[in-house]
Order: C-alpha cells, then sequence, then structure tokens
C-alpha cells in the first residue's frame, strides 16, 4: 500500500521537457538515502501547467479542423474546434481512454491505465459542424449483422461483389438485402457510397420501425411539479420558479413552426406541459385552451392519488397562453398566506407519473424541505458524527425503498425526473435523489436559498435544463469488437441487465462511462471497433436510433499505449469510477486509491518506457504530465476531500452532478479558467466586435496582481476577485465607482454601463456562461473585505494549500518519492 499524502520536502529545480522525447522530465528530487545538499526549491513556472498545455491544443486547431480518421490524440475537452466526421466518430460524442489499445490483457495490467469510453450520446455540434444525417430504411429498418446485432457502418467490408457484408465487431458475413444491394467499383467500394451516410459518418441516426417501439412516439410532455408550502414563499422560490417558467415560455424571441404559429423559444413543436402544486395536498390545473382562467382540482388522499382530468391537464403552451399566464401569475398570490410546512412530495411525484405513464416525458420537481408525510415519509438521520469516518458511506443509501420503486417504474416507462431543492436543512438527497440518477434526470441543490443571491442563477439553471437538446425513453447499448467485453456503465440511469442501459431521460449535457476489458488477445493487423447504438425519442416526437462509431488501433508497445493517451477522458473515466466505489468503499480508501492510480501508473512508465533515467528523476509521460495536478485536483473536490464540514446531502448531490458530468465539464471542475481583465483589448474589440477571451493564467493566489481583477470559473461558480489596489479607471469603466470598498458585493450581474470596457468584460461574462451547461453563479470578492466568500475564491486556487490538501509542487514531489519506493518494492 501508497502511504497517505503528506508534506514533503522541496526537491531541485526540474530542467524543463526536452522536445526530442515523448516524456517530461522534471529533473532529480532528493530522496530518502541521498545525503541531503542545500537545493533551491522547484520553480512552479517549470512544472506542467495546464494552461499551457490548453493553449497549445488551442492554437492547433484556431486554424485547423479536428479530421476524424486522424491517428491521435483527439483535442483537449476544453479546446474549441470543428470537427469533420470522416467515418470515426467525432469526440464530441464519445472518447476512448487511450487510442492505441493494449494488444492483451497482460499489457493492459502492465501499463496500469484504465480502459474506458466516455459517451455523450446527444452532444451539440460545433457552429460550423454539419447536421447528424438522417437515415431511413422503411418498414424492414436499418441493415444489421446478423450474428452480433450491430448496424451497418463505415467499418463493414463488402464482399462477393457487395452481395454480403463482414461485420467489423464479429466478423460475421450477412447477407445484403435484395433492395439495399448495390455493385462495388474496382476498390471493393459501393458505386451508391457518396448517397449512403451509413458508410460516410461516424454517427448517424436511423428511423426506427415499429418493432422498436411498445408505444406510438409522441412529442415531449414536460410536468412541472412545484412546492407551495410556507417554505417555499418564504424564500422566494415560488415566485422566482413561475417568474422563470413564463420567461421560459413566452420570453425572448419566438420562432415560427410549420403551421404558422409563434412557438415558445425552448420547446419543440406539439410538445405539451402540465402544472401540478403541492403542501399538504396535491393541486392539478385544468389549463384547456378555451379556460380563460385555470381549474384548480384538490386530491386530498395523499395514500392514493390519481390523475382527476384527462382533457385539459397536459395542453399546448401556445394554445393555452392565456391559462397559463394567468396561472404563473395567480401561484404567489395563492399561497402567500400559506401556514403549511408538510409539502407531500412523494404524492405529487407519484401523481405526476401517473399522468405521464402512457406517454413519457420530463417531471420537474420544486422542493424545499424534507417529507416527513405522505408516502415515501422520510425521518432526518443526518449524523454529523458520522461525517468523515467510515460509516459516512451508510448516508449515500437511500432509506426508503418506496423512492427508489417509484424511480424504477418511471424508468422502465420513459418518465425522466429533474431535481431542484432548496434546503435551509436536512432533505436527504440520497433518498429522493435516485428520483433523478435512476431517470437520466438532473439535480440541482440551492442550499439557503435567497432569492436575492441565488434567484438568478436558478432561473438560468432551469431555463438551460428546459432549453437543452432532449430526448427520453431510451435504451443504450454498447458493442465492441470479439477479443473486448463491455464490463461496467457508470452514470445516472437503471439497469435490469448487464447490456442495456435504461435512460429515461437523456440530453446534450448527459455522459456515462463503460470498463472494458479483455476476453481475448486482439489482432495487431486490424483495428478494434466500438458501436454505441441509442434508441431515444426526440422532443419532436420521433422514433430515433443515433449509432456512433468508434476504431482504435491495439498494439504491444506500452509507450504507444502511453502515447496515444487521453488525459481528460481518463481523469473524467477516474471520476465516475470513484463515484460508483463509494458506496462500498469509505471515503478515506477513495482518496488512497485516487492517489495509488496516480503513482501505479506514473510507476508503469518508469518501468516499460523510462528505464534509462535515473531514480532521482521525475519522469512524466508527455500524455499524462498533468495527472499529478488533476489528481490533486480530484482530492480537493466536494466530492472527495475529506473532513466533516461537508453535509451528506452536499456530498450526494455532488457524487452524483459528477455521475453525470462530460469530459468538458469535468475537465472545468477540475482545473478552473482563471483570467485576467485588467488590460483587455478594448481596441480590437470596439472595431470588430469579437469577444476575444483574455488568455488564462494558472490558478494560484501567488500569481494575483494585486492591482488587477481576475475571472475565475469552474462551471458552477464564478469569481470576479478584485485587488485590494485595484486600479481607480478600472473600477470606474466597470462599477462606476471610485474604491473597492464602495462595490456592492451583493451584486449578481455587472451594471450595463455606457463604455466599450464595460461592455467588452459583460461580453467576456456572457460568453463563458453561455458555454457551461449550468449557470455560474457570479460573485464579486473584494480583497481583504470579503473573507468569507474570499475562502471560497481561494479554494479554487487548486495548485495551492487548501481544501484539506498540499498544494501543487509538493504533491508533485510526494508522488514522485511513492512511485520511487513502489518501483524499488
Amino acid at each position: 500500500m501508497i502511504p497517505p499524502p503528506q508534506q514533503q520536502q522541496p526537491g531541485a529545480p526540474p530542467h524543463g521537457y526536452s522536445p526530442h522525447t515523448s516524456h517530461t522530465d522534471l529533473g532529480a528530487i532528493n530522496q530518502p538515502h541521498q545525503p541531503q545538499q542545500p537545493r533551491s526549491r522547484i520553480d512552479p513556472n517549470q512544472i506542467p501547467s495546464p494552461v499551457a498545455v490548453q493553449e497549445t491544443d488551442q492554437n492547433n486547431y484556431n486554424a485547423q479542423a479536428f479530421m476524424s480518421m486522424a491517428k491521435g490524440v483527439p483535442p483537449l475537452a476544453l479546446t474549441e474546434y470543428t470537427a469533420i466526421d470522416e467515418g470515426n466518430a467525432t469526440p464530441r460524442f464519445i472518447r476512448a481512454t487511450t487510442y492505441n489499445i493494449p494488444l492483451n490483457d497482460e499489457t493492459a495490467n502492465s501499463s496500469n491505465l484504465p480502459m474506458g469510453l466516455v459517451i455523450q450520446p446527444l452532444a451539440d455540434l460545433g457552429p460550423k459542424e454539419q447536421p447528424i444525417s438522417v437515415v431511413d430504411f422503411g418498414a424492414e429498418g436499418p441493415v444489421r449483422c446478423q450474428r452480433c446485432r450491430a448496424y451497418i457502418n463505415p467499418f463493414v467490408v463488402f464482399t462477393e461483389g457487395g452481395r454480403k457484408f463482414a461485420c467489423n465487431l464479429c466478423t460475421f458475413e450477412t447477407e445484403v438485402p435484395p433492395d439495399y444491394f448495390c455493385n462495388l467499383d474496382m476498390s471493393g467500394r459501393r458505386m451508391d457510397f457518396d448517397q449512403r451516410p451509413e458508410l460516410q459518418f461516424g454517427t448517424v441516426e436511423f428511423v426506427a420501425t415499429k418493432e422498436f417501439c411498445n408505444r406510438a412516439p409522441e412529442t415531449a410532455a414536460y410536468v412541472f411539479v412545484i412546492d407551495v408550502s410556507w417554505n417555499a414563499v418564504k424564500s422566494g422560490m415560488l415566485a422566482q420558479c413561475v417568474s422563470s417558467l413564463r420567461e421560459f415560455l413566452y420570453g425572448g424571441r419566438p420562432r415560427r413552426s410549420t403551421t404558422g404559429l409563434e412557438r415558445p423559444p425552448g420547446l419543440e413543436s406539439g410538445c405539451k406541459i402540465g402544472f401540478i402544486t403541492f403542501d399538504s395536498t396535491v393541486h392539478f390545473y385544468n389549463l384547456k385552451e378555451s379556460l380563460e382562467q385555470p381549474q384548480m382540482l384538490v386530491i386530498g388522499d395523499i395514500n392514493d392519488v390519481f390523475v382527476p382530468i384527462h382533457e385539459g391537464f397536459l395542453v399546448d403552451p401556445i394554445e393555452s397562453k392565456p391559462a397559463i399566464e394567468s396561472l404563473l401569475e395567480m401561484l404567489p398570490k395563492m399561497f402567500e398566506n400559506t401556514t403549511s410546512n408538510q409539502p407531500v412530495l412523494g404524492a405529487a411525484v407519484q401523481a405526476a407519473y401517473l399522468a405521464l405513464k402512457a406517454r413519457g416525458g420530463k417531471i420537474s420537481v420544486f422542493q424545499t424541505v424534507l417529507p416527513l408525510v405522505g408516502p415515501g415519509a422520510l425521518k432526518n438521520r443526518e449524523d454529523v458524527k458520522l461525517l468523515g469516518t467510515d460509516k459516512e458511506k451508510t448516508l449515500y443509501e437511500p432509506q426508503e425503498y418506496f423512492w427508489k420503486k417509484l424511480a424504477q417504474d418511471c424508468s422502465e416507462n420513459g418518465v425522466c425526473v429533474d431535481l431542484y431543492v432548496f434546503p435551509n436543512a436536512y432533505v436527504d438527497v440520497a433518498t429522493i435523489g435516485v428520483l433523478s440518477s435512476l431517470t437520466g434526470g438532473d439535480i440541482y441543490h440551492y442550499l439557503n436559498f435567497d432569492v436575492q443571491r441565488d434567484g438568478i442563477k436558478f432561473g438560468n439553471d432551469l431555463i438551460k435544463n428546459l432549453s437543452r437538446n432532449f430526448g427520453y425513453d431510451g435504451l443504450l447499448r454498447v458493442r465492441c469488437s470479439n477479443g473486448l467485453k463491455i464490463t461496467e456503465h457508470m452514470g445516472n440511469f437503471y439497469m435490469k441487465n448487464a447490456t442495456d442501459v435504461e435512460l429515461a431521460g437523456i440530453d446534450s449535457h448527459k455522459s456515462l462511462a463503460i470498463t472494458v476489458k479483455h476476453e481475448g488477445k486482439l489482432d495487431e493487423r486490424t483495428d478494434a471497433y466500438f458501436q454505441c447504438a441509442l434508441l431515444y425519442t426526440t422532443s419532436a416526437g420521433q422514433r430515433r436510433i443515433r449509432v456512433i462509431n468508434l476504431t482504435v488501433t491495439p498494439t504491444q508497445s506500452l509507450g504507444n499505449v502511453f502515447r496515444y493517451a487521453d488525459m481528460d477522458t481518463t481523469i473524467t473515466y477516474l471520476c465516475k469510477l470513484a463515484v460508483n466505489t463509494t458506496i462500498t468503499t469509505s471515503l478515506a480508501s477513495v482518496r488512497e486509491q485516487l492517489t495509488n492510480r496516480c503513482v501505479k501508473i506514473l510507476s508503469s512508465y518508469r518501468r516499460h518506457c523510462a528505464t534509462s533515467t535515473a531514480p532521482g528523476q521525475l519522469i512524466l509521460p508527455e500524455s499524462f504530465k498533468l495527472y499529478p495536478m488533476y489528481s490533486l485536483s480530484m482530492l480537493k473536490s466536494k466530492a472527495f476531500r475529506g473532513g466533516q464540514e461537508m453535509s451528506s446531502d452536499l456530498r450526494v448531490y455532488n457524487f452524483r452532478m459528477l455521475k453525470s458530468m462530460t469530459a468538458r465539464d469535468t475537465m472545468m471542475l477540475m482545473y478552473p479558467v482563471l483570467r485576467p481583465l485588467h488590460d483587455l483589448d478594448v481596441e480590437a474589440f470596439t472595431r470588430d466586435g469579437n469577444v476575444k477571451l483574455p488568455p488564462a493564467v494558472r490558478v494560484s493566489y501567488e500569481r494575483l496582481d494585486q492591482s488587477g481583477a481576475y475571472l475565475v470559473d469552474n462551471g458552477q461558480q464564478m469569481f470576479l476577485w478584485l485587488g485590494r489596489h485595484a486600479k481607480a479607471d478600472l473600477l470606474k469603466m466597470v462599477f462606476s465607482v471610485e474604491g473597492v470598498e464602495q462595490i456592492d458585493a451583493k451584486l449578481r450581474v455587472l451594471p450595463p454601463l455606457d463604455n466599450p470596457y464595460s461592455a467588452y468584460v459583460r461580453a467576456i461574462v456572457n460568453r463563458v456562461q453561455s458555454q457551461n451547461s449550468r449557470y455560474s453563479n457570479f460573485q464579486v470578492v473584494r480583497h481583504s473585505l470579503d473573507p468569507y466568500i474570499e475562502v471560497q475564491f481561494l479554494n479554487m486556487m487548486l495548485e495551492d494549500k487548501n481544501n484539506d490538501n498540499m498544494n501543487y509542487v509538493d504533491y508533485l514531489c510526494a508522488v514522485h518519492r511513492w512511485e520511487t519506493n513502489y518501483c524499488s518494492h
């Protein structure tokens, strides 16, 4: 076992990276058996920098597109790029931990690298990328391998003049259906290749036939289940909720449907919506288009809920606009004097499920307190004595089977649940959160909700969520080449067997990870293949099969396994794996395993790929030179950090968020982006209107200019830090004040001042916000004037000592020491 982290003596300054090697040499570091000599401290400027790596990668793709058949590692997860699908799916949809896969199990074990995929099936395309082709094979459905049932794709090989094709996954030869037959040219390619998207592109969609439909597909239906108890009213949640829903449904610029009617900016034509409110009873609303005022129906028997209305509950938001707007305006007034403080959450969600059971869709639940009464009533089981101990993991499991059964029922019927919680005390996210974690939904957590502080974030989170590309009633399966097998699936979904992932809901910002193992030896002469097939219903009501194909190269060379390893995918995979481990293992053991994994991977590289290096040198694979930094970031994350200050609710919330996070969102969380705002090129912005983001700097307090201003964002929280001696002209142009102390620390948006510098700074903030899947809560931090908020800001400086862990330099030295000890034994 590798010893736990502790403070390490500083070592020698590194020698830097030589471009003629495939690894980074950080020079000699003092070893325990070596005599201690006076040495200068490691220069933090010379250790591997995520900022420098990101900048280099971005520059590579500023002027050129990523070609999907390129034999190499794809762009980093945070890089903005244009991808061209040449037959291999682009990394927007699927990423591998390494693109040179070990030839056999022995090679894989020697590397200690995980073999896995991170899949984001409905990922958004880049602005210049071609839309996904939709292929309709008619009543017969898409052509498939008769043995493994893989779908036709660019890597099958046509034989016997085009009458058969050999499956690239299992090699079985299947006869081509007569109506799909086409002659081959001299190179063996079909003559109609240019008219066959399924043979050209790595990602395509097939129109699903009746055999793929358990029921007639319909447009998505959205039911909003809103807590109207005393807490919801007094906190301002209810008023903010209905205001944000009104903005989503009827705000912004409308679009025209094929019928000429104006459509809401966030909904597909034909989508239906319905509303349920609840306190000690459950309330349905009749919103029939012929009504100008909504009709309220109350269910008093919460132990036997039912849907009291069939016409007028799920309605078209345009046709029933008067009734819906009236309801949204009335709700805060209807319940402003309520004294009920025991909302029956279980009964309300049951009622919403019954309303959607026959068609599927999405339930958005807004809840403020622990459900103490009604179906699924819970007890407050939070015990601070368990936090930070081996028994803490018992708090991560649901305490009441009712919620798990309800979540399973929702999943089996294509009903996705998003959960928005606004607690000022324990609400048992581990239990009620299974509604989201088993149905592919999201959880949003607003602790001690203050509408002035958190209202903008909540409203934007809600609108962002409802505006995503959304599919429901999904079933996903991943197939792979002979010699490989899929052994584990990680994410927020439900599985009744070992192969099929049930996704009641799936959107463009959800991902899952799978583990790949060997069950034989691969053939080094041919590529290895993976095919992900997602059967789902689009929000427009079309049943589709999205097929995503990936090819990687088998290799016996451990050097190539490391050379073509993808750091971002590996970190995303390891985060999901670590979350899965928390159910059976203590957090202390999980943290130890994260560091152990880092040490073992770096030790494997030294033993097998850098044997000629001196033991005193820290050698990092070029592709994994940032691994120690990201390993430290995982230890500092809210999901895995130690201590007793983290409630089980907040811990579980972060667990489940990580499980469905995309590679981009994960890497933002692992290393926030810090940008200086005090020296912007306003002339260029004024001249061409291009919102060019200022270059990022490393996340360390020591690098901050006390007279400057810095914007830091991790995809969850955004801080604008102002130095104590911030320049007066900057303060005047951005805040219209003379000194830092005059700035209102409660600002949640920058004032719209009439000058170019203000416009540029606001444009930067808006651009950063638009790239995030969730809204980053904006907060101004004045150095030395806002101590509580500044601590949160400093905790995002992950290269420094904080979050109950050491700084980057010391951790790098410690990893090297453990690696040397590991190799010597």
